[in-house]
């Protein structure tokens, strides 16, 4: 019966420790102390954010990720995310999120406190068990995907599972804005509504309780309430009416293809003292983002066109 659950859920059979060793291709031993020392397992890392502020990472070792993405590929995939989880998702993009609150006279932002860290292994280890896996199964697959009892922000997997463990809060909230008739969506932590006319204290309120289910909260700091006589911005992206980088961003973009333009290439570089050795191809992405976003922006696409000239000479 244990191995027929499993079948019919298109997973794994997997009975213990043993038997997950031979699927991953790595000792029972290594597994072993994957699971009881993981702090030994990830490097630690610190980068600035957008905002101010810093951000920590723990990227698994080659070996760890290698054996995450098996799970990740050969189990969790085999879950598919809310609709309206817009992040994460093989085939979704930011625009999937983006486009559904354009040139709407109200976006509501608001924003997971702690997201990946407030994650907790119990949460994680019942995805699994969903699927059929035992109650030891699950706790070593849950193991082999945390650090400290929370997602790693560096994991392959973390991502999608933190999706997972809001696939009933998802559906809560989408039903609820249905019958309120306002547009909801969330990317990773950020919780967008929108509408002719929404009530944000209803909203708030209502998001509030059901995050207290999962034991998360808001970011009582990043909520924004955004009419059309304002700029709206969605992660990052202007929203009101057409979807496009912030104009401070494409500013930066001009305000480099100026002095390029004006020096040329080589005396830019030197003047400004730029220390990136992959400065220009550094500069198309951000215009390539720039356009992927608003494919329309001809200024941009000629900029584009410009530097890939000079790639060639």
């Amino acid at each position: 019966m244990y191995a027929k659950t499993l079948f019919d859920n298109d997973v794994p059979v997997i009975y213990n420790t043993d038997h997950l060793s031979a699927h991953v291709g790595y000792s029972k031993s290594y597994l072993k102390r994957a699971v009881s020392h993981p702090k030994s397992f990830y490097r630690r890392f610190i980068i600035p954010k957008k905002n101010g502020g810093t951000r920590y990472l723990a990227e698994p070792l080659p070996s760890l990720k290698e054996i995450q993405r098996w799970i990740l590929e050969n189990i969790l995939y085999k879950k598919e995310v809310h609709p309206y989880a817009k992040a994460y998702s093989p085939g979704r993009t930011i625009k999937d999120n983006l486009k559904y609150h354009k040139k709407k006279a109200v976006v509501l932002s608001l924003d997971i406190e702690h997201f990946f860290d407030s994650i907790t292994s119990e949460k994680v280890e019942n995805i699994f068990r969903t699927f059929g896996y035992s109650s030891i199964v699950s706790s070593i697959l849950t193991k082999l995907i945390m650090l400290n009892g929370a997602l790693a922000q560096g994991a392959p997997t973390s991502p999608h599972v933190s999706n997972l463990v809001l696939f009933d809060f998802d559906s809560t909230i989408q039903k609820f804005s249905f019958e309120n008739k306002f547009m909801y969506t969330r990317y990773a932590d950020d919780l967008t509504f929108s509408s002719s006319n929404l009530n944000p204290d209803l909203i708030i309120s209502f998001v509030e309780k059901e995050l207290l289910h999962l034991n998360l909260k808001l970011n009582g700091k990043k909520t924004h309430l955004m009419p059309s006589s304002k700029r709206q911005v969605v992660t990052g992206v202007v929203v009101n009416e057409k979807i496009q980088a912030k104009r401070d961003y494409r500013m930066l973009i001009r305000q480099e293809m100026h002095f390029i333009k004006k020096f040329g290439l080589a005396s830019h570089i030197k003047k400004k003292k730029i220390k990136n050795k992959n400065y220009l191809k550094h500069l198309i992405g951000k215009i390539n983002y720039s356009l992927f976003l608003n494919p329309n922006d001809s200024e941009l696409a000629g900029y584009k066109t410009y530097l890939i000239g000079l790639i060639g000479t």
